[in-house]
């Protein structure tokens, strides 16, 4: 887990934004007055709705954690078979399809937006697949048309792993809006967090509701059980704690922006040192600050990587190994490494460099000094 900094102490590539502690106590008195902790309480519903009004999305059910949200929206679906996927991704997202019972199959990624290739996808269509699934990497936008027009064409879902995309629209409209269903991720080290938490967005009421039994047992009254559920509920702490955070996430969306400006600049004479576009047409959430050690930088990824932990700078190979190299993977034949050139070579040569609002400019001197030296 993250944890905070002292002065001149170690810097991590992220950490949670914690809102004053003392702003946390009304909602704590709340809770214990009502004695509501979990299964859909006030906070949760005012949460809910208060995340539909700020993403601009109609209808969103809370998770536990974002895992169980991905899970749980292939279930409500009722994806089977084959699944195209990406392998440049957190485990989570093809974990989800095993946990499902589902074969994962692996198609490479664009050398740009990092974000699966859709010209890749209708070659790895075969009778057995049901569904595309997506990931908005570090926020980046998918290409959601090319995915959308080959998902109709071939009558698959289209889900979207949106655990990177908080906030992130594209031509004035919320990347979550796309494909059947949009899945967030509010763990502790996203823009938006609640400690431990995802959600699922949703269509319409109807697919909502499916979902809320889903994540609760499969309970449709308290003496029905209509599908195998699981326990998936966001607890009202959790919920209070969202609500508190976003009063304050146009501020961190806000400061998050300067630091990547500040990077971008500082960054943009360091021969072999590629920073990458997280916007793409729309407006980012800047979640994260992704950089290609290329080979005229004169020093492996991995070198640097280690220098810049000698420095007390813990920067992240997001996302090395790639997927497919997991045991539980590598035997697919798509996860083969000729069938992934570009996500092999981008895993090899990422580094996420610290990102996040306490981030001093002390700080992001001593990351830009530390590659400029190393």
């Amino acid at each position: 887990m993250d944890e905070k900094i002292s002065t001149d102490g170690p810097i991590f590539v992220t950490q949670p934004f914690l809102p004053p502690l003392e702003e946390f106590v009304p909602y704590l008195d709340e809770i214990w007055k009502k004695k509501i902790l979990t299964n859909g309480g006030p906070f949760h519903q005012q949460l809910e709705r208060a995340l539909c009004d700020y993403l601009g999305v109609g209808h969103i059910a809370l998770f536990a954690n974002g895992t169980l949200a991905l899970v749980t929206a292939l279930q409500s679906l009722r994806i089977t078979g084959e699944v195209i996927t990406t392998p440049y991704s957190f485990v989570a997202t093809s974990h989800s399809l095993l946990w499902n019972g589902i074969k994962p199959v692996f198609v490479d990624i664009d050398p740009d937006t990092l974000n699966i290739d859709p010209g890749k996808i209708e070659a790895a269509i075969t009778p057995q697949t049901t569904a595309v699934l997506p990931v908005h990497c570090y926020g980046r936008p998918c290409d959601t048309e090319a995915i959308q027009k080959i998902a109709d064409s071939y009558n698959l879902r289209v889900i979207y792993d949106a655990a990177h995309a908080f906030g992130v629209t594209e031509d004035g409209r919320s990347v979550l809006n796309h494909g059947d269903l949009s899945v967030l991720s509010f763990h502790a080290t996203k823009v938006f967090n609640t400690f431990e938490g995802g959600a699922i967005v949703c269509p319409d009421a109807k697919t909502k509701q499916r979902i809320d039994h889903l994540k609760n047992f499969g309970f449709v009254s308290e003496v029905s059980v209509a599908a195998p559920g699981i326990n998936g509920k966001m607890s009202e702490f959790g919920a209070a704690l969202g609500l508190l955070q976003l009063r304050y996430i146009d501020a961190v969306l806000d400061r998050r922006r300067e630091i990547d400006a500040i990077y971008r600049e500082d960054l943009r004479d360091v021969e072999g040192i590629r920073c990458i576009d997280t916007a793409g047409r729309g407006k980012s959430n800047y979640a994260y600050f992704p950089i290609l050690v290329e080979r005229e930088f004169g020093m492996s990824r991995d070198d640097l990587y280690g220098n810049l932990q000698k420095a007390g700078i813990y920067a992240r190979r997001y996302f090395y190994p790639l997927i497919s190299d997991f045991p539980m993977y590598r035997g697919l034949p798509s996860a083969h490494h000729e069938n992934l050139p570009v996500a092999r070579d981008t895993a090899a040569k990422i580094l996420c460099l610290p990102i996040y609002p306490d981030l001093r400019p002390d700080q992001i001197r001593r990351v830009v000094n530390t590659i400029r030296n190393s």
